[in-house]
């Protein structure tokens, strides 16, 4: 909207078969299909890009716990090359501004760590290898540069920061992706 502020799209989910995308207040059926965000199983654990182009979200559709990345105005799955590992519980996807990046929480070895997702270089790095106690709720910032998470490294649930310092490939609104 020219002027004021842009209230972001909402999708509204009904018993996993159809959903309908708002804009204004213009309905637009989504596609059903292999191109439907929905699916028959669960989805869960949304997260929306700065950029309000791409959502993240938790499903087990493919019989296991895994990350998928949608892109809303394409209306398709972007693939995830090396995120999806299996035994490997995932939770908590959390992305940046044009969604290079992706923090998520995953246990392989019943611990949970705090996994950063390139989508750019298609790799993967562990933030909070042997970290001393527990995270959860990952949530990284709109250029790619901090993770903020909850710790209880202090016997109660805190909140701290990694700065993933200067010298990182920002996501930035024309960057690369």
């Amino acid at each position: 909207m020219a002027g004021g502020s842009r209230l972001s799209q909402v999708i509204l989910l009904s018993m996993g078969v159809w959903a309908v995308l708002l804009g204004g207040c213009n309905p637009v059926e989504v596609p059903l299909g292999p191109q439907a965000i929905n699916s028959r199983y669960r989805e869960e654990q949304p997260a929306v890009s700065g950029s309000g182009q791409y959502v993240a979200f938790v499903s087990n559709r493919d019989r296991r716990q895994q990350i998928y990345l949608y892109h809303l105005s394409q209306r398709q799955f972007i693939q995830l090359p090396r995120l999806n590992q299996p035994n490997a519980i995932i939770e908590s996807p959390s992305i940046s501004y044009n969604a290079r990046y992706i923090v998520y929480l995953s246990s392989i070895r019943g611990k949970p760590e705090i996994i950063l997702y390139d989508r750019v270089t298609k790799r993967q790095e562990a933030l909070t290898l042997a970290y001393p106690g527990w995270v959860r709720n990952p949530s990284i910032s709109p250029d790619g540069r901090y993770v903020v998470f909850e710790t209880d490294r202090r016997g109660q649930w805190d909140i701290e920061v990694i700065d993933r310092g200067p010298n990182i490939e920002l996501d930035i609104p024309d960057g690369p992706v």
